[in-house]
């Protein structure tokens, strides 16, 4: 079994909040392609959930980047990072 970052795992319940019929392994390997409910909607109800969780700013303009679990960890762990 695989360690998991508290990033990690404060993302992957921010996912189950968004979308709660995916398992924990199916959001790691969540994206904008697999997940048939991840719409628009989706989107913007998980970024809301980002942003109040880690305490961040989203751009809109960097929307079309976040369209997987592992894109939006890697994003997160750079914003964290340089916070």
């Amino acid at each position: 079994m695989l360690l998991m970052s508290d990033t990690q795992q404060r993302l992957i319940d921010c996912f189950k909040t968004v979308f709660p019929s995916l398992t924990g392994d199916e959001i790691t390997r969540a994206s904008n392609s697999s997940v048939a409910t991840w719409d628009s909607l989706a989107m913007v109800n998980l970024i809301a959930i980002l942003e109040e969780e880690f305490a961040i700013t989203i751009a809109p303009e960097e929307y079309e980047y976040l369209v997987s679990f592992e894109l939006v960890h890697q994003h997160l762990e750079g914003k964290i990072v340089h916070a």
